[in-house]
């Protein structure tokens, strides 16, 4: 027995369409798509490297506050001085103490120089976490433009496809706006978390530095109870 398939499933009948997947989506961005996949990558791995940077743990460590403290406490400041510059300790709190004691060990004028230094050096610090997250600043300030620049080549290929066509090539046309929509959607979902954890980091360094100004004077206390302002200023 044979089976004959009617013609109008050749001819007439047509093919559904396949629905686009969210990488297809992205493919349809282009070039500038591509850049901003990279700058999301760079992102990524700018929030994961401020999370474990920028914590209280790392600013400043319990251990060494304690270790600090107890050498402070009981005058020991050359071992106080000689654990601050040892690179295996490095901190945020171990370079600003470092430096103040660095002073107090040169300066004729001892407790009253090594206020100076700390606040010097905590500016210096601070500054120097602020300028850790500049790079996740930029990218959240050029994502959207690089959007805005897919949009605009988007439309200048439509526009000239509908010249050359005559508006007939409603497939190349329909190609080059989806290029400008989709590149705008791609720049302004990397722009708006990189944007938001951009003034986190700001403010999580802000409060770290006033902790760690309040725990630093915390710690001048023992100088100035041990009476290592006259020691200083007989040095």
């Amino acid at each position: 027995m044979s089976i004959t398939i009617p013609a109008s499933m050749f001819l007439g009948a047509s093919i559904p369409d396949v629905p686009k997947t969210w990488w297809d989506t992205i493919l349809t961005g282009g070039t500038v798509g591509f850049i901003i996949i990279a700058l999301s990558i760079v992102a990524f791995g700018l929030v994961v490297y401020h999370f474990v940077q920028i914590r209280r743990s790392s600013v400043l460590p319990e251990a060494q506050l304690l270790e600090l403290e107890q050498r402070l406490s009981t005058g020991n400041f050359d071992g106080a001085l000689e654990y601050c510059l040892d690179p295996i300790h490095d901190s945020f709190l171990t370079r600003v103490m470092g430096a103040g004691l660095l002073r107090f060990q040169r300066s004729a004028f001892g407790i009253f120089e090594i206020k100076n230094a700390i606040e010097e050096a905590g500016e210096d610090q601070t500054a120097r976490l602020y300028r850790a997250t500049d790079g996740l600043g930029v990218i959240g300030t050029i994502a959207p433009l690089l959007g805005l620049l897919g949009t605009v080549i988007g439309m200048v290929g439509a526009f000239d496809s509908v010249s050359r066509s005559a508006g007939s090539n409603y497939e190349e046309l329909a190609s080059n706006i989806s290029l400008a929509l989709v590149t705008t959607l791609m720049g302004l979902i990397l722009a708006i978390p990189c944007v938001a954890l951009f003034t986190y980091f700001r403010n999580r360094i802000d409060a770290l530095a006033s902790e760690a100004g309040r725990e630093i004077e915390r710690l001048l206390l023992h100088l100035e109870d041990s009476g290592a302002g006259s020691s200083g200023s007989a040095r």
